[in-house]
């Protein structure tokens, strides 16, 4: 598998990332979620595959992702041909100080990631949520002082507008201080809000994109909005993001081309998104071997200019899904103090 570099940095990752959501510790509502034995076959897979690159987040079953990603993963890969990517922000703790991306929360949850994973040092981490609560000189500045600190190589960032990363970055800049390499942000053949601005963003300044639910939760693999799947019965994020009748016209023209083609839904899809200008490696979730070598595959699938044209045409615009920071959103009449 291809190792690219990631934006204009250094730091080089395979061109599939393997999402470690789906790892952990089933809950209530997650009953989709590989307990560590069974994930252990995914991501031997992964690893065989030449995947080196794994995201995982510190709220994923509440830490659990990141203890089984950091027991996994050693068994496969020495360090130094790891990528391993994790987020800050959710809440991980009681009270307001538990979350967002205030320095006191950065530098406690960056301690106790690292414990998590068993590592002495994170290659990428990301904020998952731009902060409204918190100024962003504070939280450019606490990732800065971990990056000195060497607990973390790279850092990035995920799913907010273009001119918030965009003054991150400028405020990074002006200041001296580490600036974000990577954008992870949500992007299929589903949504494609995020070619407007902040695709060309990255391209123009050299940062990385590694989408997220590159199958739109699943949608894109079943080809269809119909719920046949235990994890899109159970996933009220399908309702909230994919459930608009008008991306059945996009979804018939992936059922046409994978039959044209004889392969998957889903390698028609993400051989699409792994095509996009900009787009480094798309992070697949993978439940089962079988998936992950359909996403594999993708990447050997080369879409004709047709058949790229005939995927883009029925698309039409959607509202920009909501970017609210994760867990209780603050009150409307909050104001600092």
């Amino acid at each position: 598998m291809d190792q690219r570099r990631l934006g204009s940095s250094g730091l080089h990752v395979s061109a599939l990332c393997l999402g470690m959501m789906s790892f952990g510790t089933p809950q209530p509502g997650r009953g989709w979620v590989l307990d560590e034995d069974t994930a252990d076959e995914v991501v031997r897979l992964a690893v065989e595959s030449g995947i080196t690159f794994f995201d995982t987040a510190d709220v994923y079953s509440g830490g659990s992702s990141e203890e089984v990603t950091g027991r996994l993963l050693p068994k496969y890969l020495g360090r130094d041909e790891l990528v391993v990517a994790t987020k800050v922000h959710g809440p991980t703790t009681p009270g307001p100080n538990g979350r967002g991306n205030s320095r006191q929360h950065v530098l406690s949850a960056v301690d106790a990631s690292l414990t998590r994973l068993g590592l002495d040092h994170i290659d990428l981490y990301q904020v998952h949520r731009w902060d409204p609560r918190t100024p962003i000189e504070e939280t450019m500045q606490a990732l800065d002082d971990v990056v000195r600190a060497g607990k973390v190589r790279y850092i990035g960032a995920s799913s907010m507008a273009a001119w918030q990363f965009a003054t991150a970055q400028h405020t990074a800049a002006a200041n001296g201080w580490t600036r974000f390499v990577s954008m992870q942000n949500q992007y299929n053949l589903l949504y494609r809000e995020e070619e407007r601005e902040m695709v060309p963003y990255c391209r123009a300044t050299g940062v990385g994109v590694v989408p997220w639910s590159p199958l739109a939760r699943g949608v894109l693999a079943r080809g269809t909005l119909e719920r046949t799947t235990a994890r899109s019965r159970e996933d009220a994020m399908v309702d909230r993001y994919y459930s608009d009748p008008g991306d059945e016209a996009v979804l018939s023209v992936v059922r046409e081309v994978a039959a044209e083609r004889g392969v998957p839904t889903a390698q028609v899809a993400l051989a699409w998104l792994a095509g996009r200008p900009g787009v480094t490696a798309p992070i697949v979730g993978a439940n089962r071997p079988a998936h992950l070598r359909d996403a594999i595959a993708a990447l050997d699938l080369d879409l004709t200019a047709d058949e790229v044209a005939r995927l883009e045409a029925p698309y039409r615009p959607h509202p920009v899904l909501d970017l609210a920071p994760l867990g209780a959103p603050a009150p409307a009449s909050e104001t600092p103090r």
